[in-house]
């Protein structure tokens, strides 16, 4: 019987966000048209296989290719390092706040694989209306790494705060 020691037990989530990110890559690649939109719930949420050669919003798209390459691959792999290095050597983290690094570590892992190996960027599919908030009609085409990094992101930030907040009480 495999054993997992219980600091590792987190990476099951790791191991499960970057199976459910790359599969659902590999069937949009798959099944649908480059660039031309699906419906699922109307116009609210689209599939739409587009591929982002950039980072989140497509920042840096318009550096010139070799750099940008450099840059993210670099970048996204200095940062899950450092994950990786608090994860191990600090205390200061809950257990809920380990999985949550997990999930972030993930999404990371998720996205860092398409810039090894998909030619032309990060898959992207996930396309939903926004109703003219912030000045745009529709949300950048996202994927299930994006969402897990931003999501998990959102609940390590409030999980530092409540505990903060518990241990002024």
């Amino acid at each position: 019987m495999l054993i997992i020691k219980e600091e590792l037990l987190p990476f099951t989530l790791t191991f499960l966000v970057i199976l459910l990110d790359q599969v659902s890559k590999l069937i949009v690649v798959d099944l649908l048209p480059f660039a031309r939109p699906v419906e699922v719930l109307g116009d609210f949420l689209r599939l739409t296989y587009v591929k982002n050669p950039a980072i989140a919003f497509s920042l840096g798209r318009d550096l010139p290719a070799g750099l940008r390459t450099i840059i993210f691959l670099v970048l996204p792999l200095s940062v899950l390092a450092i994950l990786l290095y608090f994860f191990f050597s600090s205390g200061d983290f809950s257990r809920g706040q380990r999985w949550i690094l997990a999930a972030i570590i993930g999404g990371g892992v998720g996205n860092f694989i398409d810039r090894l190996f998909r030619p032309g960027g990060v898959v992207d599919f996930i396309d939903v209306k926004f109703y003219g908030i912030f000045g745009l009609d529709r949300w950048p085409t996202f994927n299930i790494a994006d969402s897990t990094v931003v999501v998990a992101g959102i609940l390590l930030l409030l999980s530092y705060l409540i505990s903060k907040k518990e241990a002024k009480k």
